[in-house]
């Protein structure tokens, strides 16, 4: 066998540059699992976004037009008239994107896994059999611990955690998001609550199962309603580098991932558009470049991971004073946006009196930040 493009792994990101690829090169796409989805993602994705890659309106679970940001003593909420983000069914968004590879000609290798490489080769395992297919290129969309990364002999300099998320019953905000930062109950990461509908949520945190269960208690949910329970890895940092001669990375492979929320199919699709930009020019060395808006916001989240870390509870608390403000509350709901986080925080450091406030609770703030 022998193909243009070779995509080793089959999630959203690879999935959607299969379909966009699979235009232009023969393609072919290795998953290792024997069906999509499965994977531990509470899957919200920024609508304006959503729309721009012309994503599966079939996908959408749910519209999310805000959130309500919990700290241990305090809260404030913030919204628009219109959806800012979607619930996504991560199964449906996999095999709708396959769908559509598909049916521009890219093929597909289920229950296969990826080996390694062998005289220019990609060697694979299917069902007890061990096959070699050449293409002339090579890309890695499979995930985290990517295998592909460690042939390529990519480099990684991040900090990984456990992720757990459940799906559980109870009485929900359909329309909002619950952002829950309190040290006390989980240290590594803030919690979240994404509704499915009024009476079932996604619920997870970042760090270890302890903390989750604290949250479960504290949010008052009962662990007799779960009705699904998944685990996962996440990577905050670097993995270097994105292109190696005729193999390259996309999505969490090489680390494409928001820092800020672990969040990570928008940043691999918009680099998935960057590579497929750069191979339909045969500069593939071109890819980094083409990735930069994503890069400058993976900066700007490990140094607001880095700045988070470093808080107490104490602080924690101030700087939801600044923000819970209405001033602060005004800029965010009319300049935030959910994938650019970096506008974000420029919006609201524009303002004098909201500067000076976070001064007030570290001076360092405003150089992590900016």
């Amino acid at each position: 066998m022998k193909y243009d493009v070779l995509i080793i792994g089959g999630g959203p990101v690879g999935n959607y540059l299969a379909s966009i690829l699979a235009r232009d090169y023969s393609v072919a796409v290795v998953e290792k699992k024997n069906s999509f989805g499965g994977k531990a993602c509470t899957g919200i994705i920024g609508a304006e976004n959503y729309e721009t890659l012309s994503l599966s309106k079939k996908a959408i679970l749910n519209e999310l037009y805000g959130a309500t940001f919990y700290s241990r003593i305090q809260s404030f909420s913030i919204g628009r008239k219109s959806p800012q983000a979607y619930l996504v069914d991560r199964k449906t968004l996999e095999r709708e994107l396959a769908k559509s590879a598909m049916k521009h000609g890219a093929e597909y290798l289920m229950s296969t896994t990826f080996k390694g490489f062998k005289g220019g080769r990609a060697v694979l395992q299917h069902l007890g059999e061990t096959l070699e297919v050449r293409a002339e290129f090579y890309i890695g969309a499979d995930g985290v611990n990517s295998t592909v990364a460690k042939a390529m002999g990519a480099k990684t300099k991040a900090e990984f955690l456990s992720g757990y998320e459940v799906e559980v019953l109870g009485e929900f905000e359909k329309r909002n998001v619950e952002v829950w930062v309190n040290k006390e109950i989980t240290p590594e990461f803030f919690a979240w609550v994404a509704p499915i509908d009024e009476e079932t949520a996604r619920v997870g945190t970042f760090g270890s199962i302890e903390s989750l269960n604290r949250f479960l208690r504290l949010r008052m949910l009962k662990p007799t309603k779960i009705l699904e329970f998944k685990a996962g890895p996440v990577g905050f940092g670097w993995r270097k580098p994105w292109v190696r001669g005729n193999v390259a990375l996309v999505g969490d492979a090489a680390l494409q991932i928001k820092p800020t929320t672990a969040g990570g199919i928008v940043y691999g699709m918009l680099c998935a558009r960057a590579l497929r930009k750069a191979l339909l020019e045969d500069k593939p060395e071109n890819y980094w470049n083409y990735c930069s808006w994503v890069r400058n916001q993976i900066s700007f989240g490990l140094r607001f991971r880095k700045l988070f870390l470093g808080l107490d509870q104490e602080a924690i608390e101030k700087i939801f004073e600044v923000l819970g403000s209405k001033e602060a509350r005004e800029v965010i709901e009319s300049q935030a946006d959910f994938d650019d986080h970096l506008r974000t925080a420029k919006a609201i450091l524009k303002r004098p009196r909201l500067l000076a406030k976070l001064i007030k609770v570290s001076p360092s703030l405003i150089k992590a930040l900016l």
